[in-house]
């Protein structure tokens, strides 16, 4: 389908790299659409906190995975360090935090090197950190160096209030549904697009959730599941697209109320390699 983000970051001069990371930070909905400040990139942010609203819920009104994915991805390498790139993320949720209205992060960097780094976090109500929704790990990548110059951003999230007229986040990203049960995303656009050009973490986990709710249903019947593990490998970046992201239910007679979904994105441009894969667990909520 082609590429139409702002570019490849990791391609141009010194002079330029700033205003591109810049330009390319300001377009991409990822953190700006859920609310998410990013501490020392975003101008006047120095916590790093989301709301939780009504589209980052399931059915029974728990937290779902991808917002998790975006209020604390992992490893926690910013881009004024490096050209960063997430190979796993994990997320294990303790509490569906069905009354929490506010997510806080508190970071711990376990290792970074000069081309892996190695983090972990907690994930928290902000209005009471010793209440813990989710505990958060992973390892990347750094693509790169970056030059000297970084400056803060101007980038304003998203302060619409919540409601449960909110469209899902599979609509706001472009994640459309094809007849035989999977969900893709048509190209990489501005919107959608990592700095270096390729798909962003925000909108593959998206569309993974999305597919792995609307197997669940086919499967089981009913959308009330909680999700409590989340384990993502990034394999390869996508450039290309379309990105088609197919779900498996595993373990459905399971008499423990807990179900396994498996989840693979492929970037069908690019001869249908694997992008992207998660492994999760679910619960039965009622």
């Amino acid at each position: 389908m082609g590429n139409e983000s702002m570019g490849d970051i990791r391609t141009l001069t010194p002079e330029e790299h700033w205003r591109h990371f810049e330009l390319s930070w300001q377009a991409l909905q990822s953190y700006t659409y859920l609310g998410k400040g990013t501490p020392f990139l975003d101008t006047g942010v120095d916590v790093e906190e989301m709301p939780l609203r009504h589209d980052m819920r399931n059915s029974t009104g728990g937290v779902m995975a991808a917002p998790l994915c975006i209020v604390s991805p992992e490893p926690y390498w910013r881009d004024d360090e490096c050209v960063p790139a997430p190979v796993t993320m994990c997320y294990d949720i303790l509490d569906p935090g069905h009354d929490v209205r506010r997510l806080h992060v508190i970071r711990d960097v376990i290792s970074f090197g000069r081309q892996m780094g190695f983090s972990r976090s907690r994930i928290v109500d902000a209005d009471d950190h010793s209440r813990v929704i989710a505990i958060s790990s992973g390892c990347g990548v750094s693509l790169g160096d970056v030059p000297p110059g970084f400056y803060l951003v101007d980038n304003p999230v998203n302060e619409a209030p919540d409601s449960p007229d909110l469209p899902p986040l599979r609509d706001v990203f472009g994640i459309k549904s094809a007849a035989d049960g999977s969900v893709y995303i048509d190209k990489v656009i501005p919107e959608l697009s990592s700095p270096h050009s390729a798909l962003h973490l925000g909108p593959i986990n998206i569309a993974m959730e999305a597919v792995a709710g609307d197997e669940l249903v086919r499967v089981t019947g009913t959308a009330d599941w909680q999700v409590e593990q989340w384990h993502v490998m990034m394999v390869k970046p996508g450039y290309h697209g379309p990105f088609v992201a197919r779900a498996v239910v595993v373990g459905a007679a399971s008499p423990t109320g807990r179900i396994g979904v498996e989840v693979t994105m492929t970037d069908e441009g690019a001869k249908g390699r694997i992008i992207a894969s998660v492994t999760a667990s679910f619960r039965r909520v009622g």
